[in-house]
């Protein structure tokens, strides 16, 4: 009798106070079917009513009299000299900024110095100052009345209203990316390699050639798309210190300005749609270098188990 008593007591214990079977209980990280589908629908909606239809609205436009209107814009002279301007300060300012970047990233994150904590706020300046701004900056410099204007128009330097003074602006706004790009990269990776190295006798660049490079190569090649992205698309800073000069120093952004305030909307949205493929090219890059580089981190992770 006690015994069976104790049996049926144990069983509303069960019942009350057991935790439910690992079978049936819910993740915390799971939702509803109706709120995942909710926040699916949601995030859609607000991807094809923000980035979708502006973009084929670009394309509509621009192909709305038919392609001889659409090329015409494209191959016009003043068209084509602002692709040609656009890519040459993209080819400048990129490596200056690749180069910069490795050399900051690798001084702030494998030593100690004094003034580390400044030069990373100098780094982030240009995201915290607007690019007109930083336009500004040049004019007050270069200009005529500008604290060198003097001495460069003595010697016949011309730095605004020129290249020059576009690919400074656009290296002042651009440089950031490749940084910040690799600095928490390297300090998540530490010195132990590095360390290494110099004790087996490797020099500095073989050191960083063969052991600092190989582990930042895809967060470096994701830094420079960036870059150059916003490179080719600036227009704040650059519109400061271009002049607007037909034919001279108009960037395809400043372009497309001129050609919609002067309501040619055919030739204004053509060169945008330049723009939107170049940004479409940047994307589907960046998109391959986060696959490669999560690719290689589950590789790794595999050998690590397998070594283990």
């Amino acid at each position: 009798m006690a015994a069976a008593t104790t049996s049926v007591i144990c069983a509303i214990s069960n019942i009350f106070f057991s935790t439910p079977d690992a079978s049936r209980r819910r993740p915390a990280t799971s939702e509803a079917f109706w709120v995942r589908a909710v926040l699916i629908a949601l995030a859609l909606a607000f991807f094809g009513l923000f980035l979708l239809m502006p973009l084929a609205a670009v394309f509509a436009e621009a192909f709305k009299k038919g392609w001889s209107a659409y090329a015409a814009g494209v191959v016009d002279a003043d068209a084509l000299s602002a692709i040609k301007l656009t890519l040459l300060v993209a080819a400048i300012a990129v490596p200056l900024n690749l180069v910069f970047g490795v050399a900051a990233a690798w001084a702030i994150a494998k030593f100690e110095f004094r003034g580390k904590q400044f030069l990373i706020t100098l780094i982030d300046l240009p995201f915290s100052v607007s690019p007109v701004i930083s336009g500004l900056i040049y004019v007050l410099l270069f200009g005529a009345q500008g604290w060198f204007g003097a001495v460069l128009e003595a010697h016949d330097i011309r730095i605004l209203f020129a290249v020059p003074g576009i690919v400074l602006a656009t290296v002042f706004v651009t440089f950031p990316f490749v940084a910040r790009e690799l600095i928490p990269l390297m300090q998540a990776q530490g010195t132990d390699e590095e360390e290494a190295a110099v004790v087996l006798g490797a020099s500095g660049w073989t050191t960083f050639r063969q052991v600092t490079l190989p582990n930042i190569k895809w967060g470096l090649l994701y830094g420079v798309i960036l870059c150059n992205a916003r490179a080719m698309g600036e227009f704040g800073a650059v519109s400061v210190v271009s002049g607007h000069i037909r034919g001279r120093t108009n960037t395809m952004p400043l372009q497309v300005e001129i050609l919609y305030n002067e309501y040619n909307f055919v030739a204004a949205f053509a060169v945008a749609t330049l723009l939107a493929l170049l940004a479409l090219l940047t994307l589907g890059v960046k998109s391959l270098i986060e696959w490669h580089a999560a690719d290689g981190g589950q590789q790794n992770a595999f050998i690590e188990r397998g070594e283990k």
